[in-house]
């Protein structure tokens, strides 16, 4: 919910991905979802950290 918040304000795309439904996700990054990533880095994972996303964005723009 958060995520799509901070979406409203900046402009990127959010991909939700059911993890379950990947072997190599499930081992990739079982123990951690949620997890948030952003091309293939993993940014923040089990909560959501909205100063490291907008520090991303920051960065990105």
């Amino acid at each position: 919910m958060q995520l799509y918040q901070l979406q409203q304000v900046h402009s990127f795309r959010i991909i939700e991905v059911d993890i379950d439904s990947n072997p190599q996700l499930i081992e990739q990054y079982g123990s951690l979802v949620p997890v948030v990533t952003c091309e293939d880095k993993q940014i923040c994972h089990y909560f959501l950290d909205q100063a490291a996303i907008l520090q991303l964005l920051e960065n990105n723009q």
